[in-house]
């Protein structure tokens, strides 16, 4: 049955480098009932979309390709005018005839500017949502690729599920030591080991905040905070009270230790959750957001939180990539009994004692 014209269309971004497999992946996946009314895009970088050739589509789902360029840079126009086109241009009677968009990057694109797109231009944010951003990463290549590559470990590090393809074709211990080093880069998102594209459509939706309906282990698992099946798991890290010093050790997001390789640059990236216990002032989180954009830029690749502001009864929902937020949303109500606010970032090149010490100082301050 359609969804409401009135439901944000939940959007899933699908990247990782070349080579990855996502094309196979997207081959797999829309033949299952599960891909049923989806739209995909598909973003080819040359001037001919070799890809699309091979890419092949249930009868439910309809692929568009956006052909000039890379996603990330010069057709993001054509992204967005894709976008805002689609709910007519792709209907039937004057009914839209999907409900689901999946938009598969070049090897090439950084994620942070797509995410932009979606988030700032005004028609497509009352149109869509982000449900998740979903990384393929070779496990065969993968390795030399976040070595030797800014976009592959962007890609994964911004990702909220991780499919390692091509497990078949290594040795199981260069694999876990992918595994590990994934965790350790982005210890919030979810792998998952894919073998010919082989996965269940459902498994790449629904990752991200539905407000209509969201539960307390959805909450868990968009924040990074819910344990993931054979994923090297996070150690306890610190929570960080208003008004109080820091607190004692919670379950959060911070990475599994890997081995000093001066070669790789994504052990700069690093996951840090804050809890707080008491509610927050919505001017004072304000400042304390904008100071932080202001001061991280681009190096705070990603910010998730579930706010509880003071005098709310609520929770609100905040979601950045970089310097750019998505507006606040807000849920029905709190999924479950626990009213603490969580926030999530993940960083490069920024300790968690500096992330640490804005607040502190704004709370000194306050």
């Amino acid at each position: 049955m359609p969804a409401s014209t009135d439901t944000p269309i939940p959007i899933t971004l699908l990247t990782g480098f070349l080579g990855s497999g996502k094309t196979t992946l997207l081959n797999r996946l829309v033949r299952q009932p599960g891909m049923n009314r989806t739209l995909v895009v598909i973003n080819e970088f040359g001037e001919i979309g070799l890809d699309h050739q091979l890419f092949s589509a249930s009868r439910e789902t309809e692929p568009v390709a956006l052909e000039s360029g890379c996603l990330c840079c010069t057709v993001r126009g054509d992204l967005v005018r894709t976008l805002r086109d689609a709910t007519w241009r792709f209907a039937r009677e004057g009914e839209r005839f999907f409900d689901r968009l999946v938009i598969e990057t070049t090897g090439l694109a950084d994620p942070a500017p797509i995410l932009h797109t979606l988030m700032t231009d005004a028609r497509i944010a009352r149109a869509y949502r982000l449900d998740g951003v979903v990384t393929c990463v070779d496990a065969v290549h993968g390795q030399a690729s976040l070595d030797a590559h800014d976009e592959a470990m962007k890609q994964a590090a911004m990702a909220d599920l991780l499919l390692i393809t091509k497990a078949d074709l290594t040795a199981a211990d260069t694999l876990a030591n992918l595994r590990a080093r994934l965790g350790a880069l982005n210890s919030g998102a979810r792998q998952m080991t894919v073998t010919h594209g082989h996965v269940d459509a459902s498994e790449l939706t629904d990752l991200g905040i539905d407000p209509q309906r969201a539960h307390g282990a959805d909450i868990e698992r968009w924040l990074g905070t819910a344990p993931a099946k054979n994923t090297p798991q996070p150690g306890a890290a610190t929570g960080l009270r208003l008004g109080a010093a820091v607190a004692s050790p919670t379950s959060t997001l911070m990475p599994t230790p890997v081995a000093n390789d001066p070669n790789r640059h994504d052990d700069r990236v690093r996951a840090h959750c804050f809890t707080f216990d008491t509610p927050i002032d919505a001017d004072r989180l304000e400042v304390w957001l904008q100071l932080m954009v202001s001061l991280m830029g681009e190096r705070m690749l990603r910010i998730k939180g579930l706010i509880h502001i003071a005098g709310e009864a609520r929770p609100a929902v905040i979601h950045g990539v970089q310097h750019i937020f998505h507006p606040m949303t807000w849920l029905d109500a709190w999924p479950d009994d626990d009213r603490r606010s969580r926030l999530v970032f993940i960083t490069r090149d920024i300790p968690r004692d500096s992330l640490a010490g804005i607040l502190a100082a704004l709370e000194a301050s306050a």
